[in-house]
């Protein structure tokens, strides 16, 4: 691997297979070269070289020796072979890596789906097509001038135009011959568009993994086009803790987690305009939801705060914000309005549950529980809505498994254990090459069924498929590597069922806390609505097998999809809902679980498998 020292300031790294190259100043690491190329590098730990989640293989150039948490994590043999953690990675010249599939964070399957609602449609923009008379020796007003005596003429009485409209204003009226469409959001003009455009909105749910794109008709409430994306943050950490460690722990840190939001987001913008045909500045509104740490980090507000007790947000409230003000390119007047925040670690896009799944008008005994990283869940029971957050962990993102992988091609999302016979099913058909968050679930359930593993998950020796792994731990051989895409062995061990026991524990803790604050059991609850991108693809049967859900009927069990994603829809298509979803969430009862003795009871006693 050895080759001439770059006589240029800079080293060059070439990262294939995603085919990038990038110049850093010598001293970087290969993790921080991925970062600043945009590449999705998974980084669980936030570069700290701990997690092992960032393995690299240098192919050519001079690189520093490896380290001790190297040695410690991937062995000799892996670092003979070329293996090694891009975080702790220097390159010394110019090199070549290659990025095994596993630690690239696309391709992956995406969680866009939602369901259908039936809204008034009454968006916050109005539209108004006017034609203004041209200027002459006798008729000097100026261009915004005309515009609003036409409007008034039109009876939307006194209006006025910011800056970013009146750099326009000139060449858009003279190009389109003095008759325009003018877009109004309240008293405001936010865009000039040629006679009959259509306008159109954007819905975004940032989730601490993956980011889901609307693309709204603003004229008829259709969802024209959606789209996703791995959340780019995940190079900076894979959990909220970890990126609001970076935050505040490096110079620019906030702004760099900033930018890879909005960079990832304008070309989502860009990629939904160009499959429906239309100009960016035809896109005139928005509505963007996310966890109270994403919100944040969006709107570039500070963070640090929320990682110390009492965990207090910066803000709750619904913000509206100049899209252009923080770097995001829509129509030159458009603005984002962000749902609000219920707490420190439930926010706007639990909000967006809400809105779209109508809890608070309910008479029922309803559960809702959006689960990722970070689970929120809220009880309506008697007319009263409570909520509170779990921190579930990435484990259910595949993330913390020996063999855990996300959503793509090749990942185990299936086990049946019948008979004594082993059967796995991957995400495309293809040959295994790791597990994400429904397989390892599916494969603690079918575990503990065949009697594999005991109610504290201890891997019982002699049983099916159970061996002795080369660090003399029991593991079981889920798939030998005859069958994998990598020609290894995936296993799961004794560790990787503890952190779906603390996982799926800490999720039943929360709904129990919630249980018995509105003095009811689990048999009370009359329909339990499963949310967000694992909720979609988890087996309820097998999840209430390990007990990560109550043993009630599986007919009161709803999977909705990302029913984040269509709150913040409803809330582009209705201003109405808008300031609704702002009402309610003024009387939630937020339960900051912490507080309280029994979490820690009840988190002890869903730990078991029964």
């Amino acid at each position: 691997m050895n080759q001439p020292m770059s006589k240029s300031k800079t080293l060059i790294v070439d990262m294939q297979p995603v085919g990038r190259r990038i110049d850093i100043e010598p001293g970087k690491t290969v993790l921080e070269a991925a970062q600043s190329a945009g590449v999705g590098l998974v980084s669980l730990c936030g570069g700290e070289g701990w997690c092992e989640s960032c393995v690299i293989k240098v192919a050519k150039g001079e690189v520093n020796s490896p380290t001790y948490s190297e040695d410690n994590h991937l062995g000799a043999e892996a670092l003979e072979d070329g293996y090694r953690l891009a975080c702790q990675v220097i390159p010394q010249t110019d090199v070549r890596i290659d990025i095994p599939p596993e630690s690239l964070s696309t391709p992956q399957r995406l969680q866009v789906e939602g369901l259908d609602f039936d809204i008034p449609l009454a968006p916050i923009v109005q539209v108004a097509d006017i034609e203004v008379s041209s200027p002459g020796l006798e008729d000097l007003r100026a261009d915004a001038d005309r515009i609003k005596d036409a409007l008034a003429e039109r009876g939307f009485g006194e209006v006025h135009m910011e800056l970013p409209i009146l750099r326009d204003i000139s060449d858009v009226l003279r190009a389109n011959k003095w008759s325009v469409r003018i877009v109004l959001r309240e008293q405001e003009v936010i865009a000039i568009l040629p006679s009959g455009s259509g306008i159109y909105g954007i819905s975004v749910d940032i989730g601490t993994t993956k980011l889901a794109v609307y693309l709204v008709d603003l004229l008829n409430g259709e969802v024209v086009e959606k789209v996703g994306e791995m959340n780019p943050q995940i190079a900076y950490g894979e959990d909220v803790v970890s990126r609001i460690g970076y935050a505040s722990q490096n110079p620019g840190g906030r702004e760099a987690l900033q930018s890879a939001l909005t960079d990832a987001l304008n070309k989502k913008i860009q990629e939904v305009s160009k499959l429906a045909r239309i100009e960016i500045d035809q896109i005139v509104d928005a509505v963007i939801v996310g966890n109270t740490a994403m919100h944040h980090l969006f709107a570039g507000l500070p963070v640090e705060q929320l990682v110390f007790a009492p965990y207090v947000p910066a803000v709750n409230a619904p913000l509206d914000l100049r899209a252009s003000a923080i770097g995001i390119h829509l129509a030159p007047g458009a603005y984002i309005h962000l749902l609000p925040n219920i707490a420190g670690y439930v926010g706007a896009d639990h909000s967006a549950v809400i809105l779209s799944t109508e809890l608070w008008q309910t008479d029922k005994t309803v559960m809702a529980i959006d689960i990722g990283t970070n689970t929120e869940i809220s009880l309506v029971s008697k007319g009263r809505l409570s909520s509170c957050s779990c921190a579930s962990g990435p484990a259910f993102e595949g993330a913390h498994i020996s063999n855990g992988m996300r959503a793509a091609p090749g990942a185990i999302e299936r086990v049946q254990i019948i008979d004594g016979e082993i059967k796995v099913f991957t995400i495309d058909n293809e040959p295994p090459v790791g597990i994400c968050g429904s397989g390892i679930l599916d494969v603690v359930a079918e575990m503990k069924s065949a009697n594999l593993m005991d109610e504290k998950g201890a891997l019982i020796e002699g049983q099916l498929n159970i061996r002795q792994s080369e660090k003399t731990h029991l593991e079981f051989l889920l798939a030998p590597a005859s069958t994998t895409g990598h020609g290894r062995d995936v296993t799961v061990s004794r560790k990787d069922v503890n952190e779906i026991q603390l996982a799926k524990a800490a999720i039943r803790a929360g709904q129990e806390i919630l249980l018995i604050k509105a003095d009811i059991t689990p048999e009370d609850i009359d329909e339990v609505i499963i949310a967000g991108a694992f909720g979609t693809y988890i087996d309820v049967p097998n999840a209430i097998k390990v007990g990560m859900f109550p043993d009630i009927p599986i007919d009161r069990f709803h999977q909705i999809g990302n029913a984040a994603g269509m709150g913040a829809v409803q809330a582009l298509v209705s201003a109405e809902h808008r300031q609704l979803i702002g009402d309610v969430i003024k009387d939630v009862d937020y339960i900051e679980l912490t507080t309280y003795e029994e979490f820690q009871k009840e988190f002890i006693q869903a730990m078991y498998l029964r």
